[in-house]
């Protein structure tokens, strides 16, 4: 609870500094120890509540928060939309696809959806129920297991300025989880 009131005085403190001492955001930053883009955010917030300084004498900090900092609503999984994680996991399969794309693709779809970290919390989670093992018996460092990564880098020849497309390989040793 303390911390709130803290970052509670702060907000206080860059909209007096705003509005009594007509300081500039950075100038608002380096005062109140915080980064520009959060003074900038606290004023946006404070705007879009319909507030002006001073603030209301009846305004305490809890009903300040509330007015700046409103919880998301509770909406229902079925209004919010739910991933279909077989095909998102199907599609990670793809060259160059990430789960940050396909969070993205899933907003599109979803306006009202999840935000990313719960999107990758809940992949996650069920991806951690899929049985997928293959176990392998060797002893430490007498194999080196390699792979293809499927992608070129380009290679200059520092001579002719000629440019080649080097293939990518990766390589461990078994049992080090050092990654050449």
């Amino acid at each position: 609870m303390p911390a709130k009131r803290l970052s509670m005085r702060k907000i206080k403190e860059v909209l007096r500094l705003k509005w009594e001492r007509g300081l500039s955001n950075r100038q608002i930053a380096v005062a109140c120890g915080v980064s520009r883009p959060t003074v900038s955010e606290y004023l946006r917030r404070t705007a879009e509540a319909g507030l002006s300084w001073p603030l209301p004498a009846d305004l305490d900090e809890a009903h300040l928060e509330q007015l700046l900092f409103p919880p998301p609503p509770d909406l229902p999984a079925q209004i919010r939309g739910l991933p279909d994680w077989q095909q998102i996991h199907e599609e990670l399969r793809g060259k160059n696809v990430t789960l940050f794309l396909l969070w993205q693709e899933y907003r599109q779809a979803n306006p009202e959806g999840y935000q990313y970290s719960w999107f990758c919390e809940h992949y996650r989670a069920w991806q951690g129920k899929l049985d997928l093992v293959m176990r392998q018996d060797h002893r430490a460092g007498e194999k080196l297991f390699v792979d293809y990564a499927g992608q070129t880098v380009p290679v200059i020849d520092r001579t002719t300025g000629e440019i080649h497309q080097a293939q990518v390989f990766v390589a461990v040793m078994g049992a080090s989880n050092y990654t050449y």
